[in-house]
């Protein structure tokens, strides 16, 4: 019988594993089944540009797979099984069905966070996913000359929002609210840079200003102000996908899924967490934050982990690490902030026009992986029996 993986949500990681997982197993042996609730691959990184108007190109997933044995299921998935090993998915009209698997790769990531602010999920406005984005994309379409929005958030999604939003139209009045100082986790390069270009932009940016309540026409911060806003774009903070936490598997206090070197769970050997999704541990045994930069290295780990396991070879631990964080500020300039292994930042930054070419070739690399995942030689291991496996002489031993 074929090892049957089921890889839950085709964003950046488990698109990647999944494509991974293709050319490092043989077809004969494996069954890959890749769970999405859309049909398009999502560039979450250009959500921000698709909420200020830009049109970005179609990416069917089922285009994406032809040829390389991955089956894809459209249908959102609603409850996991560990024990049993099964998934329950709904699709797309209605119908339940029970997924049984050997092996799972849980890439379901995060959504936005409201941090348990008052009015955020009714008047806040969010870019963590396609849906919101678009909802954004029509609000902003209505407003007129004049018309104040306030980006509430001062990390690496709220300053592309607030940037890329001052750009596209420089008729509205943008405000930016950190909760810190700009730039704050930046080298003084990379603050210097980013406050000239929110003054070139005309952003108009509140620092330390923690916004404590949001409604229809104006947010409230902590100090008492009524800032006024006829959309507010709210980025402080991500939230993973709760179905983990309704699990039997072990996880962090904020949901994630507790894993080891390999991306393993450490609870249910037969589950691979990656992404936001998994707590990881990085450089520093400090906690992978969540990000592309940490989530397409997690999904070649586990993929390799995966294949090495079934195929009896040796598991590979290639630690992931932190190089650079890319911030575009619109579509003309950048900031390309280089960290150490430990994602803190160092002297050295990039900026301007040659760190927004920068910025680009990496979203479009990453978007490139995900599309053509035969296209990077890899020797295809055969499954070595259970049974046969080093160490697993017994058959039903765990992976």
């Amino acid at each position: 019988m074929q090892h049957r993986i089921i890889v839950l949500g085709a964003g950046y990681t488990g698109a990647t594993a999944a494509g991974r997982l293709a050319r490092r197993l043989r077809r004969e042996d494996v069954a890959i089944t890749l769970v999405n609730a859309e049909a398009d691959f999502v560039e979450r990184v250009r959500m921000h540009q698709l909420a200020t108007g830009q049109d970005l190109p179609p990416r069917p997933l089922d285009a994406m797979f032809t040829g390389t044995g991955v089956s894809l299921k459209l249908a959102r998935v609603t409850a996991v099984d560990a024990e049993r090993r099964a998934v329950t998915v709904t699709g797309e009209r209605g119908t339940r069905e029970e997924l049984p698997y050997d092996t799972l790769v849980y890439a379901l990531g995060s959504g936005w966070h409201d941090q348990g602010v008052p009015g955020v999920a009714e008047h806040a406005h969010d870019i963590a996913n396609r849906p919101g984005a678009l909802r954004l994309r029509a609000r902003l379409a209505d407003l007129g000359a004049g018309a104040p929005v306030i980006v509430v958030g001062g990390g690496l999604t709220g300053l592309e929002a607030a940037t890329e939003l001052a750009e596209a139209r420089p008729d509205l009045d943008v405000v930016l609210a950190v909760r810190g100082g700009l730039g704050d986790g930046l080298s003084a390069k990379g603050r210097r840079h980013l406050r000239e270009v929110c003054d070139r932009l005309g952003v108009t940016v509140h620092e330390h200003t923690a916004v404590d309540a949001v409604a229809a026409g104006h947010v409230t911060t902590a100090a008492g102000a009524s800032l006024p806003s006829e959309a507010t774009v709210w980025t402080a903070g991500f939230a993973v996908h709760p179905i983990a936490r309704a699990t039997t598997l072990e996880t962090g206090d904020n949901g994630q899924i507790v894993v080891d070197r390999s991306m393993r769970s450490v609870s249910h050997p037969q589950v691979y967490a990656i992404g936001d999704a998994a707590l990881a541990m990085g450089p520093g045994d400090k906690p992978l934050r969540m990000s592309c930069a940490s989530g397409v290295p997690a999904a070649w780990q586990a993929a390799d982990a995966i294949a090495a396991r079934l195929s009896g070879g040796k598991v590979p631990v290639t630690p992931v690490r932190y190089y650079q964080q890319c911030i575009s500020l619109g579509r003309g300039d950048g900031l390309i902030q280089f960290v150490t292994a430990d994602d803190r930042a160092v002297d050295r930054a990039l900026t301007g026009r040659l760190a927004a070419r920068y910025k680009e070739a990496i979203c479009k690399a990453a978007t490139w992986g995900v599309a053509h995942p035969l296209l990077v030689p890899s020797r295809a291991r055969r499954v070595v029996p259970r049974q046969e496996r080093a160490g697993e002489a017994v058959a039903g031993t765990a992976l």
